[in-house]
C-alpha cells in the first residue's frame, strides 16, 4: 500500500507520541523519519498543535472502529477480553496516546484537551454499556453504576499499559479484565 507523506507524518507523529509524549519529538524528528525538509511538514500542518489534533482524530477514530468491530452479541466479559486485546501486542516501548497526553496535559492546546476528552469519553461509554450488560447478563461483578466502572475501567487499562511497559509484562492488561470477572454461577 503507497501511503501519502501526510498519512506517514500522522503515522510516524502517532509512534513518537507514544514512546515519547508531546513534547519529545519535534518536526526534526519526524522530517529524518519520513525523509522530507522540515517546511514541507508545515504545508501539511502549520503548527504541531494541528498535527496533534489530527493525530488524536485520526488514532481515536482507529480506536473507536476496533471497538466497534466487536461482536455485541459474545456475553460482556468475553466483549472485555477482546477490547483487552485491541490493546495487547502492542509495541512494548509505547503505551496509549490517550494516556500519554494526559501526562502532558499541562502543555496542550485547549483543542488539543477537549480532543483528548473525547478520545477518553469514547472509551469509557463503551465500556460503561459492557459493564452494564455484563450485570444484566452475570459475566461481570461490579455492583455499582456502570458509568463509574467505564472511568474506572478505563483508568485501569491506561495503567496497566504504563506498568506492563515499565515491567515488560503484557499479562497486566488482562489483570484489569479479570478483576470484573462474575464468578460462576451455582445455579
Amino acid at each position: 500500500m503507497n501511503t501519502t507523506t501526510r498519512e506517514q507524518l500522522l503515522d510516524h507523529a502517532q509512534t513518537l507520541i507514544r514512546q515519547r509524549g508531546y513534547n519529545g519529538f519535534s518536526y526534526r524528528d519526524l522530517a529524518d523519519r519520513v525523509g522530507v525538509k522540515t517546511s514541507s511538514i508545515h504545508y501539511y500542518f502549520p503548527c504541531k498543535d494541528d498535527l496533534l489534533i489530527e493525530a488524536i482524530d485520526n488514532y481515536a477514530a482507529h480506536a473507536a472502529s476496533r471497538m466497534q468491530d466487536i461482536d455485541t452479541t459474545l456475553p460482556a466479559y468475553e466483549r472485555l477480553t477482546c477490547y483487552a486485546a485491541l490493546v495487547d501486542g502492542a509495541p512494548a516501548d509505547q503505551v496509549c496516546l490517550g494516556g500519554m497526553l494526559a501526562a502532558d496535559l499541562s502543555s496542550l492546546s485547549d483543542r488539543a484537551r477537549l480532543a483528548l476528552q473525547s478520545f477518553y469519553r469514547t472509551h469509557e461509554s463503551w465500556l460503561s454499556k459492557v459493564v452494564a450488560d455484563g450485570q444484566r447478563d452475570g459475566t461481570v461483578a461490579w455492583s455499582g453504576d456502570p458509568e463509574t466502572a467505564g472511568r474506572y475501567l478505563f483508568a485501569a487499562f491506561q495503567g496497566s499499559l504504563m506498568t506492563a511497559r515499565l515491567f515488560q509484562m503484557p499479562s497486566r492488561l488482562q489483570d484489569v479484565v479479570a478483576s470484573v470477572k462474575a464468578p460462576p454461577s451455582s445455579a
